[in-house]
């Protein structure tokens, strides 16, 4: 059974990134400079744009890189940056396919340590260190993939009851306390430079 999620806060994209792998992983690769349910409503935006109920890596690596472009484009932009994005998640599937036969499960399916499936995370085009640490939580805390260390591994997102990215949203009211830990981020940092 897929997991329930509200990251999209859209019943129909939340429906797509809790079954599909691909979806979830496009999801948070579209997490930077724009909202986050934005960026996690883009997978479903892709799979209409493309006819289908879900996305397929193969289909999306081999597509025409100005066509896929044009699709991330079109009204409502997918992102902020849908040409640099397009590129993104063409370079993302390819790697899926040439690395995982195309099964985006494959990344954590058997790993056996949060280390090992932090290495697989962060070796992904478009996931540095933060972003395979937040997806890293997410897959524990939302979607069962729980091997040994993995909340170590993490970091501080790890942290059980912590609201501090995408991993902790389970709704409206989490929603509102990771915003409210990322302004403070923001604003600590803020500061620090004024030092």
């Amino acid at each position: 059974m897929s997991p329930t999620i509200h990251l999209a806060q859209q019943p129909e994209a939340d429906e797509l990134l809790g079954r599909s792998p691909l979806a979830a992983l496009v999801g948070m690769l579209l997490d930077q400079q724009v909202p986050m349910e934005w960026a996690f409503s883009g997978p479903y935006t892709v799979a209409q744009r493309l006819g289908s109920d879900d996305l397929d890596a193969a289909r999306i690596a081999a597509y025409d890189p100005d066509a896929f472009a044009e699709l991330l484009k079109q009204k409502p932009a997918v992102h902020r940056y849908p040409g640099s994005m397009a590129k993104r998640i063409q370079q993302l599937c390819q790697y899926i396919v040439d690395e995982y036969g195309g099964d985006a499960s494959a990344i954590w399916r058997d790993v056996k340590t949060g280390e090992e499936l932090l290495a697989r995370l962060k070796a992904l085009p478009g996931f540095g260190e933060q972003k395979a640490k937040i997806f890293l939580a997410l897959l524990g805390k939302q979607f069962g993939v729980q091997p040994k260390g993995w909340r170590e591994a993490a970091g501080p997102y790890g942290e059980k009851g912590s609201h501090r990215s995408a991993a902790d949203i389970t709704g409206p009211d989490s929603l509102a306390k990771v915003r409210a830990h990322k302004q403070e981020m923001k604003r600590a940092a803020k500061e620090a430079k004024k030092a």
